[in-house]
């Protein structure tokens, strides 16, 4: 059988005098996948000192502001006790440029503490740490380095000072599309060809930059990797100058990555927070934000604009006699046609239930907002084939005026609500428009 090799996670090292900062560190560190990494902190400078010299860590979170110590004398001492690891600055707005400092003299970044979260952090760690590895393997022993780079989950790429490809690791190889062989000796940017992903333009090249400035270039955002075969895919990267035993330059390392199903999850996961899943309709946390866009605009060119709160008629029975599903294939459909009746401009959402909210962008009088529900109770009316069954469905509407009804957002909503009850009272399959009476 098999044996399997342990797991050990990455000892940090996080250095501050703030327990709020270390707390938050702790929780995404230690809740990042795969239970990468152990979280260990001290509140005191000469304390992190006394810790790195008894014990090894993989990578120092250093705040220049503490009781025995400040400001870039801070990193010193800590970069003199611990050359070889590699240090991330915990820095906000008013010691930025000090952390800045820090970097120009060997730290490998700086973290904004009002930008830390739970998907950056640990990647920023994990990125530092791969780094150093990667520098170190590259200057010892050939056939340590390959074991040590191909068990790195990151793409590995370095070339000598001349820009020239020495070494690509074999996730390199794939995201590249060039194998070793092939890729060595050849200029760095034919075989790790990357483009700004707005622009389509090449974008700055980070092994170069790094060696130009002698220190660790950061993660690049928006950035696509133009593979061999042209396919493209979003990336982010952080380069670093390679250094012999000396401390001279030999040449550039640079670590990266594939976020392209990152990213996708994150847009996912905004859409999932902003529409209604069983419609696609936007929910109400969008349409309140739309909403106060299009008054904004409208306040600013001194125009109109309309709230249409729609809700069918009856639709607790048709759930009660002919199942939830039926139901849902109705709001479907029902979410379509209000859709197809409306402007590109304009914003139909599922508030809830059997609700919809509809934002008309722009009208010059009320009489456009009454024309528009009129036609969409026409559209509504007809019969909804759902399967082999064909429902008759009507709905009631109410209106609401901006700004003639309110300045409000939701006091504009709840204005055309009042006025949906009031066409529901007369017998539904009818509009009627808010009035302060």
């Amino acid at each position: 059988m098999e044996s399997s090799k342990p797991h050990h996670p990455a000892h940090v090292l996080v250095i501050t005098n703030n327990p709020a900062d270390a707390a938050v560190i702790r929780a995404y560190l230690e809740g990042a996948p795969g239970g990468s990494f152990e979280v260990e902190w001290v509140g005191r400078l000469s304390d992190g000192i006394d810790r790195l010299q008894k014990r090894q860590s993989a990578a120092v979170i250093l705040d220049l502001s503490l009781p025995d110590g400040q400001g870039i004398d801070v990193f010193d001492r800590v970069s003199m006790v611990a050359p070889q690891v590699p240090i991330l600055i915990l820095s906000g707005p008013e010691g930025e440029a000090a952390a800045k400092k820090a970097v120009q003299r060997g730290a490998q970044d700086y973290l904004p503490r009002n930008r830390l979260d739970s998907y950056s952090l640990p990647r920023a760690v994990q990125t530092v740490i791969a780094l150093k590895i990667a520098a170190a393997a590259l200057v010892g022993d050939r056939e340590r380095a390959e074991v040590t780079l191909n068990s790195i989950g990151d793409a590995v790429l370095s070339t000598d000072l001349e820009g020239k490809i020495t070494y690509l690791n074999a996730v390199a190889e794939r995201m590249t599309g060039w194998g070793r062989q092939l890729a060595y000796g050849r200029p760095a940017d034919e075989v790790f060809r990357v483009i700004n992903k707005g622009t389509g333009e090449t974008a700055r090249d980070p092994l170069k930059f790094a060696l130009q400035q002698d220190r660790t270039v950061g993660l690049t955002t928006d950035i696509m990797l133009v593979r061999r075969d042209g396919v493209e895919s979003a990336i982010e990267d952080s380069a670093a100058p390679i250094h012999d035993r000396e401390g001279v330059a030999v040449g550039a390392v640079i670590v990266f990555r594939d976020v392209g199903e990152a990213q996708a999850l994150a847009r996912r996961m905004a859409y999932v927070a902003q529409h209604d899943i069983l419609t696609q309709l936007p929910n109400r946390l969008l349409l309140n934000d739309r909403l106060i866009q299009a008054m904004g605009m409208a306040s600013r060119h001194h125009n109109k604009l309309a709230v249409l709160f729609v809700d069918l008629d009856n639709f607790k029975s048709i759930n009660d006699l002919l199942g939830h599903a039926i139901g849902d294939a109705v709001l479907q459909s029902v979410a379509k046609r209000l859709r197809h009746g409306l402007r590109q401009t304009d914003t139909v959402c599922r508030q809830g239930g059997d609700e919809f909210v509809i934002l008309l962008s722009e009208v010059n009088s009320a009489k456009d907002a009454n024309r528009v529900a009129k036609q969409l109770l026409t559209a509504l009316a007809a019969p909804h084939t759902l399967g082999d069954r064909e429902l008759q469905v009507t709905a009631s509407i109410g209106i609401s005026i901006y700004p003639k009804h309110s300045q409000d957002a939701e006091e504009l909503v709840h204005s055309a609500d009042l006025a949906m009850y009031k066409a529901k009272k007369s017998g539904g399959g009818s509009y009627c428009c808010f009035s302060k009476d």
